[in-house]
């Protein structure tokens, strides 16, 4: 499974990818207007520090103009994927990005009905919303399980699912378990996984034991060193 971070935030991106575990981002222009910054630098920052990809979201809600916008944010960088909302109008543009070559993701994704649209119209990822599913008393892993199967169903289908919305660590775990491609995590949730009060309690019992027999890994006994002096 991919790991992608939903942020804007410069810093929580250059932190979590000196980690070697995040395969790209997701934006959207709340994260954007969270960040205080222009759409434009910083999508273009972002992709000089995440090689993998870089979702930028068109605002525009009409065919002709979210051509234009997406058009825009893909000459950014190579790996920019235009973000487009499951509407009739955002699959005509995925569909004509598609045929221009450039990568999408179809967002705002809360039904099987619309995750096979975005399939057929040829989007790269889909991105259903677990969390806010769960928010109206919905599974929203369910849906995750219903997309995931119906994909495997059609081979020639290549559309990847993108797990958004994600709210705790057993998100993930589930949607890996159910063969998602891909989940985009809020950087405290990445954090999270880190995250078990045993490792903390192993560890801190290891170095405890360690600090008593006086040793250091990058110091040499003390009887080596009278030897060599």
């Amino acid at each position: 499974m991919k790991f992608f971070i939903d942020t804007a935030n410069l810093d929580e991106i250059r932190e979590l990818a000196t980690t070697g575990l995040l395969d790209g981002v997701t934006t959207n222009p709340t994260l954007i207007a969270k960040a205080g910054r222009n759409m434009i630098d910083a999508i273009k920052e972002i992709c000089e520090v995440v090689p993998g990809d870089v979702s930028a979201e068109v605002t525009a809600t009409e065919y002709q103009s979210m051509v234009r916008e997406g058009q825009r944010l893909a000459k950014i960088a190579k790996n920019v994927v235009i973000k487009v909302p499951l509407t009739m109008e955002g699959l005509k543009a995925c569909k004509t990005f598609r045929h221009e070559g450039i990568k999408v993701n179809v967002t705002l994704c809360f039904s099987a009905a619309q995750a096979l649209l975005a399939a057929k119209a040829g989007a790269t990822y889909i991105s259903p919303f677990v969390g806010r599913l769960d928010d109206i008393g919905h599974d929203g892993m369910a849906l995750i399980a219903d997309i995931v199967a119906m994909y495997r169903n059609f081979p020639q289908i290549a559309t990847e699912v993108l797990v958004a919305s994600v709210r705790n660590p057993g998100h993930v775990v589930q949607a890996a378990k159910m063969g998602a491609h891909v989940a985009t995590l809020p950087p405290a949730v990445l954090k999270q996984m880190f995250q078990h009060p045993l490792t903390d309690k192993g560890l801190k019992a290891f170095l405890d034991d360690w600090a008593k027999t006086g040793q250091s890994i990058l110091e040499a006994p003390k009887a080596a060193r009278r030897e060599q002096a």
